[in-house]
């Protein structure tokens, strides 16, 4: 996977339209074409645009979990951690003026290209790439100008989004088995595609995506973009009416987001977090409260890609992620949907 899919045929055999001759009776039944008369076929009608991942993927059924957006703060403690991708951010945008419309937009990029239409996914593509095409930004280590699509910057943001979205679904209580986590890895190279990268050196699993931060690693560091990062997450300057909800929701949202990120990352902002198996703990019950919350009502929240969705394909491409357990057993043989709970993620796994 991590291709467009084409647009799928509503099945059935096409008509045909050639010389018939009417049977005695009420009805006419076609007769076999004389020999040598041509013959043409009716193309059945398309059927809706399941979009790049359609109901059957990993993806789809995964990206409407309302533990993403504790994923996605996740995502941006992890890309913080290199220099020259949050000198990017911290030079082109003034996210601190502007932050909750930018995690906006993002999760309507994400929702765009998990829901909507291939037209409105290459469409956001192509809006992403030429506004990234004209930036540049300072190396904070050599003070030369890098333009903010180079090929490695992508590639690492790409690489802690999916990493973050896997590991907070996976650790919160979602169902995904190895084989699954393997094919959610490989099919969001589709998206890899859409921001300017070549699919082909995207990592197509979890094995591939493991040995990319293996590999990354001695470039990361905390330095004082990420330190403002990590300040303004912790505590985003909103309208004082609404601090008390900023205290009583967010702070705790954004703390387990921080919390979830792998051992390694805490050492670099010099910041402890709470025991492992305490996050996993808190993740499930976080993960448990939010997923009581009625999946219709969440949805109709912006940007409301799910619901335009099963409007366009029907009831049955609700997403939700039990709805792999059924495949499971064909992906990963009989019982492992039911017993993974994702403890193979080393990074924050502890000792029995």
């Amino acid at each position: 996977m991590g291709t467009d899919r084409g647009t799928p045929s509503t099945g059935g055999a096409p008509d045909s339209a050639g010389p018939t001759h009417p049977a005695p009776g009420p009805e006419a039944a076609p007769a076999c074409p004389a020999p040598g008369a041509r013959t043409t076929a009716t193309r059945p009608a398309p059927g809706p645009d399941p979009g790049l991942y359609g109901p059957d993927s990993v993806t789809w059924q995964c990206h409407g979990d309302p533990v993403m957006w504790i994923a996605g703060v996740r995502a941006l403690y992890l890309q913080a951690l290199h220099p020259r991708a949050v000198r990017g951010v911290m030079e082109n945008s003034d996210f601190r003026a502007d932050a909750w419309g930018r995690l906006l937009r993002t999760a309507d990029f994400v929702g765009t290209l998990t829901y909507g239409t291939t037209d409105a996914a290459e469409r956001a593509g192509a809006r992403v790439r030429a506004i990234h095409r004209r930036l540049s930004a300072t190396d904070p280590r050599t003070g030369l100008r890098f333009p903010v699509d180079d090929p490695e910057l992508l590639l690492w943001v790409h690489c802690a989004q999916i990493d973050s979205f896997l590991h907070v679904l996976r650790r919160s209580g979602v169902p995904l088995t190895p084989a699954q986590a393997d094919r959610y890895v490989d099919e969001n190279r589709a998206n890899a595609r859409l921001v300017g990268l070549d699919p082909a050196a995207v990592p197509a699993g979890t094995a591939a995506l493991a040995a990319y931060f293996d590999a990354v690693r001695p470039v990361l560091a905390a330095g004082a973009d990420a330190h403002a990062v990590d300040d303004f997450l912790r505590c985003p300057p909103i309208h004082p009416l609404l601090v008390p909800g900023r205290n009583l929701l967010w702070r705790p949202l954004a703390g387990l987001a921080y919390a979830s990120l792998p051992g390694w990352a805490h050492r670099l902002y010099g910041r402890p977090a709470p025991a492992p198996r305490s996050t996993t703990r808190r993740l499930r019950l976080t993960g448990h409260a939010l997923r009581s919350i009625p999946a219709g009502l969440r949805w109709q929240l912006p940007p409301g890609h799910i619901v335009g969705a099963m409007r366009r394909l029907g009831p049955g491409s609700r997403p939700s992620p039990y709805t792999l357990r059924t495949s499971a057993a064909i992906l990963d043989g009989p019982g492992r949907a039911w017993h993974n709970d994702g403890g193979d993620f080393k990074t924050w796994r502890s000792p029995d």
